[in-house]
């Protein structure tokens, strides 16, 4: 299975990486095309055998999947300038707030359409990747399932969740990592060095992402585990309480939803 794979950015590039080091992909199967030829030499000097180059139609040429991963407003450009085979090519945009409808516009109404929504954990096999499809066979999902899965966890939602998840995933991990800054910089406040500080907040949230994923637990049932009575971390909570934590977050949230 050829796939294309329209612009080097930090995204595309990722994903470039990340299809090369699973199992279900081929190196030689992939083809990049970025303006860039710094941001090519980069994907070379990775693994030289995925395809690059400046030409986009020579990538999308004879391709399966021609994803598109590039910024928001450059999606109707890149696709003008393409020759497209909607019968057995499927389309696969990355870009935020561009809809199965903006996309059907531009190709045609029968063509297979796949939104992305991959975060930034994608570079170490640690994304939350958000998928939503058009016109698309169940083998075709589980396929696009199977393959982001290998780069962390994928998920199939439907169209109308991607400004939410949008919010969750991709916008979440940012708000995930001022955390930890914040916790980082209490942490040397308190004497610890900066490198010794970031470390053991990040294996903190690290260990605590790992028990809701891997116990299908909840937040509340594990903060009760470690809030015991008149104890430090009930203080701890308490205050984040008093100063608006979780208002804070959750209209952080929803600010971050493209669709509100």
């Amino acid at each position: 299975m050829k796939i294309a794979i329209i612009g080097a950015g930090n995204m595309g590039g990722a994903i470039a990486r990340g299809l090369a080091k699973g199992t279900l992909v081929a190196s030689e199967d992939v083809f990049v095309a970025d303006p860039s030829k710094e941001s090519l030499n980069k994907l070379k000097a990775f693994d030289d055998r995925i395809n690059v180059t400046t030409n986009n139609q020579e990538a999308v040429n004879g391709a399966d999947w021609v994803m598109i991963a590039v910024k928001p407003w450059l999606v109707e450009e890149v696709i003008k300038g393409l020759q497209l085979n909607i019968e057995k090519q499927v389309i696969i945009s990355i870009a935020a707030g561009v809809t199965f409808y903006n996309i059907a516009d531009l190709i045609g109404d029968d063509a297979t359409i796949f939104r992305l929504l991959p975060n930034t954990g994608i570079s170490d096999k640690a994304s939350m990747t958000l998928i939503a499809s058009r016109l698309a066979t169940q083998e075709q999902n589980q396929l696009m399932l199977d393959i982001f899965n290998e780069m962390g966890l994928a998920m199939l939602i439907p169209e109308n969740q991607m400004g939410a998840a949008t919010a969750l995933a991709s916008c979440g991990i940012a708000y995930a990592l001022k955390y930890m800054q914040a916790a980082m910089q209490a942490g040397v406040e308190m004497g610890i060095p900066p490198q010794s500080a970031m470390k053991m907040v990040a294996q903190s949230v690290k260990g605590a992402a790992e028990l809701i994923l891997n116990n299908d637990t909840h937040p509340s049932v594990e903060i009760d585990k470690v809030t015991t009575p008149g104890g430090y971390t009930i203080k701890g909570i308490n205050e984040l309480e008093h100063a608006g934590f979780t208002s804070a977050i959750i209209k952080a949230m929803k600010v971050s939803n493209p669709t509100t």
